[in-house]
């Protein structure tokens, strides 16, 4: 955008409730972006939040958004044809590109997998550029997951495995439904058959997820350079002027929120993320 500092309103185009408190918002145009950037999303009286982008450049810009703040929760009151102010794209996000001809393992927990369905998206558009593809996604319960065709759609291009943490025999049709995995995702790496060589591993979700995601992947014999995780859920202002995502010297919406854990295990302090990771 011309402005970085000047939001440009986009009009809402569909809205599709992905579950009770989350809703993907298609927006009326595209964005030049990378997979693993953000947007800084502003609404007139409530300000503005850090929200992934989880579309494709090749795709009108999508928003996938959890109702848990005074800006996220207003967006969920908004409808067709509403309009919003968009600043960015911001952030460095996923090396898609250095993962070009290797194995990819695709980790995520939760809301965490918005951010990398533009990573699934670029290796469907380029599906021979890439070897084994794996995705490993948790949810907390059936009905918490999120793009329920799309994932079925995926599993034509890339092997897809999803578990829950629990389900409850009296909750809607779709837990009752479930007869998939039940378990922590890091469950999912030992029965998976995963490609200790020549791979890299983009990583997003609960931070004691990735933290127990990225040690099994080590103990596995991942080379560690070669594992990513997002640190989103630290920004604030998405410009470093608050200091709200400072990390280790780092901050997360202008130096992220992608990093390298081989980097990340450096600094001075340590995201909750790689706590006790050595």
């Amino acid at each position: 955008m011309d402005n970085e500092y000047i939001p440009e309103f986009f009009t809402i185009e569909d809205i599709f409730e992905e579950t009770e408190d989350t809703k993907t918002y298609t927006l009326d145009r595209k964005i030049d972006s990378s997979p693993g950037q953000f947007l800084q999303v502003f609404l007139p009286v409530y300000g503005e939040a850090p929200i992934s982008i989880s579309s494709h450049r090749d795709e009108k810009v999508k928003l996938t958004v959890r109702s848990v703040g005074d800006v996220t929760r207003a967006l969920g009151r908004l409808k067709k044809n509403d309009r919003i102010g968009i600043r960015g794209p911001f952030g460095l996000g996923w090396p898609i590109e250095k993962a070009r001809g290797k194995n990819v393992v695709i980790i995520a927990g939760g809301i965490g997998l918005a951010p990398l369905r533009p990573v699934v998206k670029e290796i469907e558009n380029n599906r021979d550029s890439y070897e084994k593809v794996i995705l490993l996604y948790g949810a907390r319960t059936p009905d918490r997951i999120l793009y329920k065709k799309e994932l079925e759609e995926w599993t034509k291009f890339i092997d897809v495995k999803i578990t829950v943490d629990y389900f409850d025999k009296v909750c809607d049709y779709q837990c009752k439904a479930w007869q998939g995995d039940v378990g922590v995702v890091t469950k999912l790496l030992d029965k998976s058959d995963i490609p200790l060589e020549d791979n890299y591993a983009f990583m997003c979700g609960p931070p004691i997820m990735m933290k127990y995601s990225v040690m099994r992947l080590i103990e596995m014999g991942f080379s560690v350079p070669r594992i990513y995780i997002s640190l989103e859920r630290h920004m604030k202002c998405g410009m470093g002027f608050c200091g709200h995502c400072q990390i280790g010297g780092k901050y997360a919406c202008k130096d992220g929120p992608v990093f390298s854990v081989e980097d990340a295990l450096t600094w001075s302090e340590r995201p909750e993320e790689l706590e006790g990771i050595r």
